[in-house]
């Protein structure tokens, strides 16, 4: 018998180290990957489809309100969107029509549009306005927004030499057509968007962002397009923004997010923004000489897959003065910040809500964002004043 065991143990040693010389093998050809852990998860509603309109100011911003409004009344509401959308047109075009055609009229807009939508118009459930006419099951808005333009640049050129009064009422049908007709109250208690409205105080929302053409803890209309209505902005230092968002989310607070998503480090298929530093540096020794034989070009991609952590850029208020100046950092989407996360080597990322509907990444619609992509690409945000630390906000000269 202890022959036989001689016989038989070196070969189950073989075996066994086959296996785990086979699984570590196999491991070691596993693609790398980020593996997220969250930490802060505040309360949202469902992810929704933007589809083909520009309105992801009025999507993130409604998030903002639902979220808002899970933590003041712990009661779930759906907003309607195009409800906003459409009265930020009329303001819009209003607008655009007193200054003779010289003012932006698109499909954009920020968070304060939303909220200065229900100071004087309310806000209604989607249930009741869900802006989808005439068979549509999304938002397309393409057409709409080609007729609203052509009209605006005609009137504004006043052909007939005086405007007629009801120039207005031509904008409304047009979007009574496209959006449907917005009703006066709904429900069975008849409520108005108003009476609606207020569940939300939209005077306790203000606007920050972080810029050195302006003086720190002051307020600014911040020169971008799509602030369209000059709205002040607070400024802060750059340190101070990402206190303060990390205040909120700590206090149980979210944050509507206005940034630049055109940058190469944004993939929302991903889920993922990051800045990284293409540095030779952050090349391991064994892959080196693979990457000295690389074009710049091809060093970037490296960089750009999302399939595992790197290093990143350091980002100071020079670099993301720059980016401002210079175009590269635009306000080109806006979205909704709803906690964080870490990856798995403990760093810290946001994790935003967009409005792309749940099913278009394997984030289920979100995009989780670094730091470094915060700081260099955050146009502004809106929070809560009660979200901001009281030290920023004796600075900033609120209570």
């Amino acid at each position: 018998m202890l022959r036989l065991l001689k016989l038989i143990i070196p070969g189950l040693l073989v075996l066994v180290f086959s296996f785990q010389v086979k699984a570590q093998s196999e491991k070691d050809s596993l693609p790398e990957k980020f593996i997220f852990t969250k930490i802060i998860d505040l309360p949202a509603t469902p992810v929704k489809d933007q589809s083909a309109s520009g309105t992801c100011w009025s999507y993130a911003t409604a998030s903002f309100i639902e979220s808002e409004l899970l933590r003041i009344t712990k009661d779930t509401f759906d907003l309607s969107e195009m409800f906003f959308a459409r009265k930020a047109y009329e303001a819009k075009a209003t607008h655009y029509v007193r200054l003779h055609g010289t003012a932006n009229f698109g499909e954009g807009g920020q968070a304060h549009d939303v909220m200065n939508a229900v100071r004087k118009y309310g806000m209604i459930p989607e249930a009741a306005y869900s802006g989808l006419a005439n068979g549509q099951t999304k938002p397309v808005h393409a057409e709409m927004d080609a007729v609203l333009k052509a009209m605006v640049e005609a009137i504004s050129k006043n052909p007939a030499g005086k405007l007629s009064p009801e120039w207005i009422n031509a904008i409304s049908g047009v979007l009574d057509v496209y959006l449907g007709k917005v009703p006066a109250t709904f429900g069975s208690a008849n409520t108005t968007p108003l009476e609606f409205a207020k569940k939300i105080n939209p005077d306790d929302y203000i606007e920050i962002t972080s810029y050195t053409h302006h003086p720190y803890y002051s307020t600014f209309s911040l020169e971008v397009p799509d602030n369209w209505t000059g709205n002040a902005y607070y400024n802060v230092p750059l340190d101070d923004l990402i206190q303060i968002m990390d205040f909120a989310l700590n206090k149980g607070y979210t944050i509507a997010w206005d940034g630049d998503v055109s940058d190469k480090g944004f993939s929302h298929k991903n889920g993922i923004a990051i800045v990284p530093e293409v540095n030779i540096d952050n090349i391991g020794t064994t892959e080196r000489s693979k990457w000295e034989k690389l074009t710049e070009k091809e060093r970037k991609v490296q960089f750009y897959t999302f399939t595992k952590p790197v290093p990143e850029r350091n980002i100071t208020s020079e670099i993301r003065q720059a980016a401002f100046d210079n175009f590269s950092a635009t306000d080109d989407h806006l979205m909704h910040i709803t906690g964080t996360v870490t990856d798995q080597n403990g760093k810290r990322y946001f994790r935003t809500k967009n409005s792309w509907s749940a099913e278009s990444n394997t984030e289920g619609g979100y995009v989780n964002i670094s730091e470094a992509y915060i700081r260099l690409n955050t146009i502004a945000i809106m929070v809560h004043k009660d979200s901001v630390p009281n030290e920023i906000r004796k600075k900033l000269g609120f209570k």
